[in-house]
């Protein structure tokens, strides 16, 4: 729940104020599109130089872009960046390495699963903006758009036919709720 300052605003404890849920989440946007970003870059190690590569590339130059916004946007609103930002470079990397290495259909499948948790995420943060925030409503409305389309291209290039497909997004998906809200707050 997000509130205004007053005491009369029905605020519970541990209820988030407008400019704790504006610091929130750019900091988490922030660190999501960086994860991406070497995601992505741990897929192009693997599969940089397969037809697969071109479809990883067009979704990575797209990440860069979010990432871009969401570094402009950090000092602009003073929000302080999570400090598991070098967790992220590494760990960021390594899940796309690592699922690229099960092939180009295991690369899709965690796009797929990322992706499906991010919108989610970006659903709930437009839905807690309000109008004073059209700004910043309108970049995760965009950016939501096309992290949806990037969930199309991981289905249309087979990720669903990745081995182990279930278990692998049951994990992926569980360990990016994880890192959003460890990003939230630390």
């Amino acid at each position: 729940m997000v509130s205004d300052e007053t005491p009369t605003s029905g605020r519970l404890p541990g209820d988030l104020n407008k400019a704790q849920l504006i610091d929130r989440i750019i900091r988490v946007d922030q660190a999501g599109e960086y994860g991406a970003v070497r995601i992505y870059k741990g897929q192009l190690s693997v599969l940089g130089r397969t037809p697969a590569g071109g479809a990883i590339r067009r979704m990575a130059v797209q990440e860069r872009e979010h990432l871009a916004k969401f570094n402009e946007l950090v000092p602009q609103r003073r929000v302080r960046p999570t400090v598991l930002q070098p967790l992220w470079h590494v760990a960021g990397f390594a899940l796309g390495a690592s699922t690229a290495l099960l092939g180009p259909r295991g690369a899709m499948a965690c796009t797929v699963a990322v992706e499906e948790v991010i919108d989610e995420h970006y659903a709930k943060q437009i839905e807690q903006l309000g109008d004073d925030e059209s700004e910043l409503r309108g970049i995760c409305e965009r950016f939501r758009q096309d992290e949806l389309e990037h969930r199309e291209t991981g289905l249309q290039h087979g990720a669903e036919d990745a081995p182990g497909y279930k278990a692998l997004t049951g994990a992926i998906k569980a360990g990016s709720r994880l890192a959003i809200w460890l990003s939230e707050r630390v």
